[in-house]
């Protein structure tokens, strides 16, 4: 709780007590489906809630944007960004019925009513948003086509509509078609080890 408080400093009493019990929640629900790495377990704030609230060092989303966590998992980054975007629709998806009961379950006790999660493949879902975040779901150039039916052009933020990718690694070649992207380093915000090679790949759609 320390390092959330660290890093954001702005957040109120009732947030801290979501995060402080999303940690437990996850912990224990961890103990019997596999929804982030046993290895990661003790270190939860920091790989998975902050890392996911990186992005919300990037951008500050405003009310009524709409976002799509596409392979959602445990709830990263979609989870944790609700938290802090409480007048921001997330849709969070999965492929994987237990993952996306798990996430329910967080959603419901913390009591989120800027969540819905369902049971989909990205393929399958149609649903127009303003951004799709995930993290290292696939290589970009699967990820892209996959996701850009269902962002919108026109958008109200700060910056374009778009993807808003958490990745680590040399991203080079990856990203090499796609010249509009921008990859923001993580450990411009956080500075921990963990985080050294960690980024934000932004790819911006537009007409």
């Amino acid at each position: 709780m320390d390092l959330l408080e660290q890093y954001f400093s702005d957040l109120s009493y009732e947030q801290i007590e979501q995060f402080s019990q999303l940690n437990n929640l996850l912990k224990n629900i961890n103990s019997k489906i596999n929804l982030v790495s046993r290895k990661d377990i003790d270190f939860l704030f920091e790989r998975h809630i902050i890392h996911s609230l990186g992005i919300a060092k990037f951008i500050k989303f405003k009310p009524k944007t709409k976002i799509l966590d596409v392979g959602t998992g445990g709830g990263f980054p979609g989870i944790p960004l609700s938290i802090v975007f409480p007048d921001v629709k997330f849709y969070l998806i999965d492929g994987i019925g237990k993952k996306i009961d798990s996430v329910t379950s967080i959603v419901n006790t913390l009591g989120l009513k800027n969540i819905t999660a369902l049971k989909i493949r990205a393929e399958n879902y149609t649903q127009k948003v303003d951004f799709v975040v995930s993290r290292a779901v696939s290589r970009m150039e699967k990820f892209v086509p996959l996701v850009s039916k269902n962002i919108k052009l026109n958008g109200f933020n700060n910056i374009d509509n778009g993807i808003i990718y958490l990745k680590g690694g040399d991203l080079s070649y990856e990203l090499s078609g796609f010249s509009a992207s921008k990859e923001i380093k993580l450990s411009n915000y956080f500075k921990a080890k963990f985080f050294k090679t960690k980024k934000i790949v932004y790819i911006p759609l537009s007409r």
